[in-house]
């Protein structure tokens, strides 16, 4: 029997501060504009609210950059502004955790700072500095940002690494004193109260001995090196020094952002014999539709190829870690645009989406705006877009790659993270309620008829069926803990599965289709009564053959 835990039976909510709501009029989402949004989160059932980084920073990275990690953005509000948040977070009976960004940090830290001054500064094995190699780059590896992972520095004439942004320098994890500086700052937040962190691509912070060049067999300039950093070799020391230095002392939720973990790495962070993390995002099912030029080539998604990747997380991890459930957030496009059909079937699809994921065994993750639908959005020019990913990928493929504008802006409005970006849309006035001023990002121009005051209002809309969806979810067991099974593995457009606990079983029932289609029941399920549907028109009782509309959703209990 798995061991029961608060944050395995929570939902947690993503915000992202610049996006969210927007207290003084400057444009730009601020901590008193969430504080005053607490009772919207609450009214959905939200037990854990994420956010997104507020600390200091020059914002090259849209705070990913941190120059304080004990410090507010002066654009977010004070630390009295934080104080106040985390109060009234914890007076509604939520929770908040913390964006945790220690692979690397602003150049603008006072850290980098002392460390490039000189090669014998006390700072300098802060980060990862190396002489150049035959008058060019220490390796051939590539900043997933574009370009090389290295900036050359004219004082000490030696390069840096930088994973990210060259204003993203990565912290040398070798070096045991850094590594207690990071220790001592977590725990500093966590005396201040707050509940978990969410790590960002914690498994990137082990480097490989002597930083290899990438394999490269096209010869390019440029040449990935993932395989060197991502789940390196003391990535498992570290964390578990981590928990011993700071999670052992707090009942905590920890969640590690893992690009490139498989399900035997997942097993390995997350068992909690190994005393290492709660769980982990995974990022296999957010590449299902990439083609082999990565991201920016995408391809249709196969739902055969979703429901093997997610039943493998799904039994994989059972009884031994926890999974993590999304489908979107800040860095991935909106979930209604990518999987299901955001013009005319956007309420249902969206509704058979949440049911889908809500159902499943692990911690579902709600991101901004999700709840009421919000879609992707399509800007002509590349000026309106604020993504230093976007923007850096845009000036390499079209201004220096001289490919078609039309072509890059198809694969930006598909795939792009500002997607995600553009401010939560609360009501039908002007800027859609996030801002009395002009917002740092356009608005999404269909907030007039997609926003959170229509969707209160409205008992039928997807926030309400959000609601539905958490609330059984706090009160029904099998839903947390139960076993899943995969159903009908060979259906190209119903994804159907079972959860069973003790003598409880659940059939989950989803339409990925615009299609109406039969589908035939199992024949070891005999009996059933309706749990929640997202169309409002559908029989209690479970049949041996139901008619799914398009992108019908139906869950039974029986």
């Amino acid at each position: 029997m798995m061991e029961k835990q608060w944050w395995k039976e929570s939902v947690v909510y993503q915000v992202y501060p610049r996006s969210f709501n927007d207290s003084n009029g400057d444009g730009i989402g601020d901590i008193k504009g969430i504080t005053e949004k607490l009772d919207y989160l609450k009214e959905l059932g939200i037990d854990v609210i994420w956010l997104s980084p507020v600390y200091k920073s020059p914002n090259d990275d849209n705070g990913y950059d941190i120059s304080d990690y004990k410090d507010i953005m002066d654009e977010f509000g004070t630390m009295a502004d934080w104080e106040e948040l985390l109060a009234e977070v914890h007076n509604r009976d939520m929770k908040l955790i913390m964006d945790l960004v220690v692979n690397h940090s602003s150049d603008e830290h006072a850290w980098f700072a002392e460390s490039r001054k000189s090669k014998d500064n006390p700072y300098r094995d802060y980060y990862i500095w190396r002489p150049g190699k035959d008058g060019r780059e220490p390796n051939n590896w590539e900043s997933t940002f574009s370009g090389s992972a290295w900036q050359y520095d004219e004082a000490t004439d030696e390069y840096f690494l930088h994973i990210f942004s060259k204003k993203q320098p990565d912290l040398n994890w070798e070096n045991e004193t850094l590594r207690h500086e990071v220790y001592d700052m977590m725990n500093w937040w966590l005396d201040k109260g707050i509940d978990g962190f969410r790590m960002d691509v914690i498994n990137f912070i082990s480097k490989e001995e002597g930083l290899p060049d990438a394999p490269n067999p096209e010869g390019k300039k440029y040449a990935g090196g993932g395989q060197f950093y991502i789940n390196g070799p003391k990535i498992h020391d570290y964390l578990q020094e981590m928990h011993q230095e700071v999670m052992a002392k707090h009942d905590i939720l920890t969640v590690g952002e893992m690009p490139g973990a498989s399900v035997e790495d997942a097993k390995l962070y997350t068992d909690p014999n190994r005393k290492e993390l709660n769980m982990v995002f995974t990022f296999e099912h957010m590449d299902l539709d990439s083609g082999p030029g990565g991201k920016w080539n995408f391809k249709p998604l196969r739902l055969r190829d979703l429901k093997e990747n997610i039943t493998k997380w799904q039994t994989g991890l059972h009884g031994i870690g926890w999974n993590s459930l999304y489908l979107n957030n800040h860095d991935q496009p909106r979930m209604v645009s990518r999987f299901g059909d955001d013009t005319r079937y956007r309420v249902e699809s969206a509704k058979m989406l949440g049911t889908f994921l809500h159902m499943l065994q692990g911690t579902p993750y709600v991101y901004q705006g999700e709840e009421i639908g919000m879609t992707n959005i399509r800007f002509d020019s590349i000026d309106d877009y604020r993504d230093i990913e976007i923007l850096n990928m845009y000036k390499e493929k079209v201004v220096e790659g001289n490919e078609p504008h039309d072509k890059v802006m198809e694969s930006i409005h598909v795939k792009g993270r500002d997607n995600a970006r553009t401010p939560m849309q609360w009501d039908a006035t002007e800027n859609a309620g996030f801002t009395t001023g002009t917002p740092w990002i356009q608005v999404n121009p269909n907030y007039t008829e997609i926003n959170a005051e229509q969707a209160v209002q409205d008992e039928n809309s997807i926030y309400h069926y959000y609601r539905q969806l958490i609330q059984l979810r706090k009160k029904n067991p099998t839903i947390v803990y139960g076993d899943y099974t995969l159903l009908d593995e060979e259906n190209e457009k119903v994804y159907s599965y079972l959860r069973t606990y003790h003598d409880q079983k659940l059939l989950v029932v989803t339409n990925f289709s615009a299609e109406e289609l039969n589908y035939e029941v199992p024949a070891e399920i005999t009996e059933g009564e309706l749990l929640i549907g997202n169309y409002i028109d559908v029989e209690g009782k479970l049949e041996k053959t139901i008619a799914l509309r398009p992108y019908e959703s139906r869950v039974y209990i029986g």
